[in-house]
């Protein structure tokens, strides 16, 4: 076909000559699946048989201290990687052939709501049972997302667990928003024409099926493609290629490109952020709104989870508990939940309301109170990111190298003759930890201003500069908050042995 190429599908990934051609590989997506899968192996089994000590085993030091880190780095560089080569999705074509085709998600669970308390979830027991302190429940945890991933498979004719459930892709989603590649397509003329629709559908058919592209004068197929046992699953999230308008729910795993018999997806660079700016990029409902802004809210309910006076706020909750009998663990769970619940979730979307509402009668606009908080929340994003940032910059830089001794004490337990070398350790300089902390924190607060001041812009015209204050002050109360956290005094989670 000649259609016109867009301006985007120009800066294609899957143009370049090695990589491109890598990615669209029948079985490129193994590239990063099976070293992932093997790695997550790796950390059961030491999980389960090595040391009790967080310090001394992987199933601890490298999720808690490591892992974090590159996602935030791989976000911000190339995208959501981590969900392409995610090793809880390997099994997926083997459980889509169980479900044979199998009923959507409930319509009740198709939204963030579920994502969110997964999320919220996922924080509380870090918190409540020292996963970070545990390898063998670190362990457990991950055994929970394989199963869960591949039942969910199995159950739905959609992929659920990715889209829905697992609160790391939801992370992950957000925050792809500040990535510099999206997919999309290399010509729309192409799509309107398309009959299977496979980016979508998928190329797979258990028997050879013949699709007609074209008909011509004389009623005969002018041009055709056939879709067969060795197709490929079409979009697990059920994003339809020609219609995306940002990474939200995209897990890169480009079986839409891999399907598609045109070869017209691209996997195309843009300016990082550039759905953000965008009045139609992201559904406006509480859900995704909620999503957006609590999420830059519980990384600092996180971060504050890690300094002494967090201590003093659980002993204040937990004290009266006790006196009336509670057991000190109930108490100390109840006390952290209601600090996650309240921090993380209720005060969040209070001032998010607050917000919307002084901002609409400031801007004097008749917007409804959902839209004008959906059109705010995602000016959260880079100053939530820029939160997360440096709260896991501090634990990745300064356990930087502390993979290596507990490496090789691994090797050394499994009969190698090496001795594990506990000086190995990381950053010493708080001096510097700082400084990258407070440079993600003032970039995330920047563009976070300036996404709130275009969006005032788009909706108020000259009434902008009053209409953003509320919104403005929220986001600076944020990244207050977090500097005055990373100021304090921060526990060194799973490498204790190399402070």
């Amino acid at each position: 076909m000649n259609a016109q190429v867009s301006p985007a599908a120009r800066r294609d990934v899957l143009r370049l000559p090695l990589l491109g051609r890598a990615l669209k590989w029948r079985w490129g997506r193994l590239l990063l699946q099976v070293p992932l899968l093997a790695l997550a192996l790796l950390l059961v089994y030491d999980g389960f048989t090595g040391s009790a000590l967080a310090a001394q085993n992987l199933a601890t030091v490298l999720p808690w201290v490591h892992y974090r880190g590159v996602i935030v780095l791989a976000l911000l560089l190339a995208g959501n990687l981590f969900c392409m080569g995610c090793p809880f999705t390997l099994p997926r074509t083997l459980a889509k052939r169980l479900s044979s085709r199998g009923p959507r998600f409930p319509r009740l669970l198709r939204n963030k709501w579920l994502a969110l308390a997964n999320l919220l979830l996922l924080f509380f027991v870090y918190e409540w049972l020292d996963l970070w302190a545990s390898p063998l429940l670190t362990a457990w945890l991950i055994v929970t997302y394989f199963v869960a991933a591949f039942a969910l498979e199995a159950l739905f004719s959609e992929s659920p667990f990715c889209k829905y459930v697992c609160p790391l892709g939801t992370f992950n989603f957000v925050y792809s928003a500040l990535s510099p590649l999206q997919i999309t397509t290399r010509s729309h003329d192409v799509c309107r024409t398309c009959v299977g629709k496979e980016c979508l559908n998928g190329s797979y058919s258990a028997a050879p099926l013949i699709v007609i592209d074209q008909i011509g004068g004389d009623g005969q197929p002018t041009a055709t493609h056939t879709n067969g046992p060795r197709g490929t699953l079409g979009c697990g999230t059920q994003l339809f290629v020609p219609q995306i308008k940002s990474n939200m729910d995209c897990i890169f795993c480009l079986d839409c490109v891999r399907a598609c018999p045109h070869d017209n997806v691209a996997l195309a660079g843009r300016a990082p952020g550039a759905e953000l700016t965008r009045a139609d990029a992201l559904p406006k409902r509480w859900d995704m709104t909620l999503l957006l802004v609590a999420l830059a809210f519980l990384g600092v309910v996180n971060a504050f989870g890690m300094v002494p006076p967090v201590y003093d706020l659980l002993q204040s909750i937990g004290q009266p508990l006790v006196a009336l009998g509670w057991n000190a663990a109930a108490a100390e769970a109840l006390g952290l939940l209601l600090v996650l619940l309240g921090g993380g979730v209720a005060l969040p979307a209070l001032l998010t309301l607050a917000a919307a509402s002084l901002s609409r009668a400031l801007g004097q606009n008749a917007l409804a109170l959902r839209e004008t908080a959906a059109a705010f929340a995602p000016a959260f994003v880079p100053v939530g990111l820029g939160i997360w940032a440096a709260h896991y910059s501090f634990h990745f830089l300064v356990g930087f190298w502390t993979v290596i001794p507990v490496f090789q004490k691994f090797l050394a337990d499994h009969g190698a003759t090496i001795t594990p070398d506990w000086s190995w350790g990381g950053v010493t300089d708080m001096a510097l930890v700082g400084l990258v902390q407070g440079a993600a924190l003032l970039a995330g607060f920047a563009a976070s201003g300036y996404l709130a001041q275009r969006t005032a812009m788009r909706l108020y015209r000259r009434r902008a500069p009053l209409a953003m204050l509320p919104w403005l002050a929220l986001i600076l109360l944020l990244a207050l908050a977090a500097l005055w956290i990373f100021s304090l005094p921060m526990e060194m989670r799973g490498n204790v042995l190399f402070g």
